[in-house]
C-alpha cells in the first residue's frame, strides 16, 4: 500500500486545518489507520486511530473534543478534521496502516505496530 498525506498548511491559532490520506495498492477497508505526529526534537506520538469499518476511533487526550478521525473506504481516503489548533499543535502529521487485527485492538497508539506509513504534512500554528 502507498500512503499521501496532504492538507497540511499554516495557520494561527483557533484555526481548522483538514488533512487527507488517500490510499492506492491494497483498499482501504484492509486496513486500520492511524494518525501519527512529530514536533522538532520529539519522539513521534499517536493523535488518532479509526479501525478498518470505521466503527471505532481512539483519540490522545490532548486533541479529544478538537480532532476528528474518519474514512470513507470507497474514496480510499482517511481524514483528520483538526480545529481549535493551539500552537503545541504544530509538527508533522503521517498517516499510516496495520491489518494486525488482533494487536491493534489493545496497542492502537503503539506507533511501530504500523508497517506502512506517508510521507508527512506539515502544520504549523502560530499564535
Amino acid at each position: 500500500v502507498q500512503l499521501q498525506a496532504s492538507g497540511g498548511g499554516s495557520v494561527q491559532a483557533g484555526g481548522s486545518l483538514r488533512l487527507s490520506c488517500a490510499a492506492s495498492g491494497r483498499p482501504l477497508s484492509w486496513w486500520h489507520m492511524g494518525w501519527f505526529r512529530q514536533s522538532p526534537e520529539e519522539e513521534r506520538e499517536f493523535v488518532a486511530g479509526i479501525s478498518r469499518n470505521g466503527a471505532t476511533s481512539f483519540y490522545q487526550d490532548s486533541v479529544k473534543g478538537r480532532f476528528a478521525i474518519s474514512r470513507d473506504n470507497a474514496k480510499n481516503t482517511m481524514y483528520l478534521q483538526m480545529n481549535s489548533l493551539k500552537p503545541e499543535d504544530t509538527a508533522v502529521y503521517y498517516c499510516a496502516v496495520t491489518a494486525d487485527e488482533i494487536s491493534w485492538r489493545s496497542r492502537w497508539s503503539a506507533d511501530t505496530l504500523y508497517p506502512y506509513w506517508g510521507q508527512g504534512t506539515l502544520v504549523t500554528v502560530s499564535s
